[in-house]
């Protein structure tokens, strides 16, 4: 009897030991785990710009862009409203809230585009990694006919019809009403319209978002361009905005001088500027499903 006592009594203050050295490897593994800053954006776009933001494992966003004419083509035209509009429509996916892919369609130029993102750094609370970074690709076809320039079709080859787009997002959210973030990027365009023009742009762009409730900020952007590449007058683009959250929607209105919707269009080819009034009223719209 006093055997089994003292077994029974040994057994349990062993067990005790082993679920107390549990809990402190518990602990120590709980303290060794990152907290990653969260939400630095609310979307993976901005306006026109990728953010350093993914969609989350398994999930779905369904995208609507839509730009309206240029608000000085005055009031029989409704300030742009009756102009011929461009509008996206995107898909984008994220298998494991890291690496994502897209794709969609415009209007304009009929282009069709795909991308590429993946999320190489993230920002910690801590500050243990300050700075969150996202590779960015992209690359897009042109469907329209064919233009004829000086008696040459410019896309007589499949090739020519191609242009791709590189992006670094760096981004850090500061407080939590307000993050920043700069992208330098490149542009190539396999054909351009004459001699004089060059195949390849690059510059850097800048956006920020602040927000001032619970579910909705402002936010704005612009791109710099660094080097010449056409003798055609172009100008940086520039936009700000208003977003809301309403459940599983992201909705964002915007004013910006670009009327493409990809980034081998706004970039290089902005051709209206703020100065004369040449921007557009446009939105975006943002669905998203976890599968």
């Amino acid at each position: 009897m006093k055997f089994r006592l003292l077994l029974f009594g040994f057994l349990t203050v062993a067990g005790a030991g082993s679920l107390h050295a549990q809990d402190m490897l518990s602990a120590l593994d709980t303290g060794n785990e990152k907290d990653y800053s969260i939400a630095t954006f609310k979307g993976t776009r901005l306006i026109n710009f990728h953010t350093t933001e993914t969609t989350g494992p398994r999930t779905l966003d369904f995208r609507i862009s839509h730009r309206f004419g240029a608000i000085n083509s005055g009031f029989e035209e409704a300030f742009g409203i009756d102009q011929t509009a461009n509008i996206r429509l995107g898909l984008e996916y994220s298998p494991d809230g890291r690496f994502m892919f897209g794709i969609g369609r415009s209007s304009f130029q009929k282009m069709v585009d795909g991308f590429l993102k993946f999320r190489l750094l993230r920002q910690t609370t801590n500050n243990s990694m300050p700075l969150s970074v996202t590779l960015f690709a992209g690359a897009y076809r042109a469907g329209i006919k064919s233009p004829v320039i000086n008696g040459f079709e410019l896309y007589e080859k499949e090739t020519s019809r191609w242009s791709f787009n590189y992006q670094i997002l760096i981004a850090r959210k500061f407080s939590p009403s307000f993050s920043f973030q700069i992208a330098p990027w490149y542009n190539h365009y396999n054909m351009v319209t004459s001699i004089s023009e060059q195949n390849d742009s690059y510059g850097a762009s800048a956006l920020f978002r602040l927000k001032f409730s619970k579910r909705s900020a402002i936010t704005a952007e612009y791109a710099y361009r660094a080097n010449t590449y056409s003798n055609t007058t172009y100008y940086d683009s520039f936009g700000v905005g208003y977003e809301i959250e309403t459940g599983g929607h992201v909705f964002q209105v915007h004013l910006t001088n670009s009327f493409g919707l990809v980034e081998n269009q706004f970039l290089p080819y902005t051709d209206t500027q703020w100065n004369d009034a040449g921007i557009r009223l446009g939105f975006n719209v943002s669905r998203v499903f976890t599968l």
